[in-house]
């Protein structure tokens, strides 16, 4: 599962067309060890690819949001469908993630 990619001090998180308990384990795992490990200052959850996603996506953004913010970094979503977009507005999570269009902010 080739999900990460890192670009300066910025990890994008290329999400699975399914985000659903099945993957978010193994994608928490990988964001995780980076964050631990690496000099990150942004993380970018990439939905270009992901057109399901199910309560548990939403818990994986929201730890890592925490994670990043303790790092004194940022966090933000790209590439969301409308459906996505959606269910990530009905859920709340703009309380802690902006929802914004990022990809104008891409290096």
């Amino acid at each position: 599962m080739g999900i990460l990619e890192k670009k300066g001090e910025r990890l994008i998180v290329h999400l699975p067309r399914e985000l659903d308990h099945h993957y978010t384990e193994e994608v928490r795992r990988r964001v995780d060890a980076a964050l631990r490990t690496e000099a990150i200052s942004e993380l970018e959850f990439d939905f270009s690819g992901t057109v399901f996603m199910d309560s548990a996506g939403i818990g994986l953004l929201l730890g890592r949001a925490k994670m990043i913010r303790v790092l004194d970094g940022r966090m933000f979503v790209s590439h969301m469908n409308e459906q996505i977009r959606r269910m990530l507005a009905l859920s709340g999570i703009e309380r802690h993630i902006s929802l914004e269009k990022e990809e104008q902010n891409e290096k």
